[in-house]
C-alpha cells in the first residue's frame, strides 16, 4: 500500500508543477500581448498627435512663407523706385550744370579751376604729411 501512494505522489507533484508552469507560461503571454497592445496604442495616438500638430504648424509656415516673400518685393520694389528717383535727380543736377555753364561759361571756367587747384593742393598736402611719417 505504502508503495502504490508513493508512486502517485511524484506523478501528481509532475502533473502539478507541469500545470502550474503551463499557467505561468499562459499568463505571461497574456501580459506581454498586453504590454504590446498598451504600446501600440501609444504610438498610434503618438503618430496622431504629430499628424495633427503637423496639421496646425502647416498652415503657419505658408503664412510665414507668404509673408517673407511679400517683404521681399516690397524691398525690391523699394529698390527700384529710389534707384529711379536717383537717376533722375542725378539727370536733373547734369542738366542744371549744363544750363548754368551755358548761361556762364567764363565764371564756371574759374570755379571749376579754382576746384582743380585745391584738390592738388589736397593731395600734395596729404603726399608731404605721408613722406614726413615715413
Amino acid at each position: 500500500m505504502f508503495s502504490s501512494n508513493s508512486s502517485t505522489a511524484p506523478a501528481s507533484a509532475e502533473a502539478t508543477a507541469n500545470h502550474l508552469a503551463d499557467q505561468a507560461a499562459e499568463s505571461a503571454d497574456h501580459a506581454i500581448k498586453a504590454a504590446q497592445r498598451v504600446a501600440t496604442d501609444a504610438l498610434d495616438s503618438l503618430a496622431g498627435a504629430i499628424q495633427a500638430l503637423r496639421a496646425q504648424a502647416e498652415p503657419l509656415l505658408d503664412d510665414a512663407a507668404d509673408r517673407a516673400s511679400s517683404m521681399t518685393h516690397r524691398g525690391l520694389n523699394s529698390l527700384h523706385d529710389s534707384s529711379a528717383a536717383l537717376r533722375s535727380s542725378a539727370r536733373h543736377a547734369s542738366e542744371n550744370t549744363v544750363s548754368y555753364i551755358r548761361h556762364d561759361p567764363v565764371k564756371s571756367m574759374l570755379i571749376a579751376a579754382a576746384t582743380g587747384a585745391a584738390l592738388m593742393g589736397l593731395i600734395g598736402l596729404m603726399r608731404g604729411s605721408r613722406h614726413h611719417h615715413d
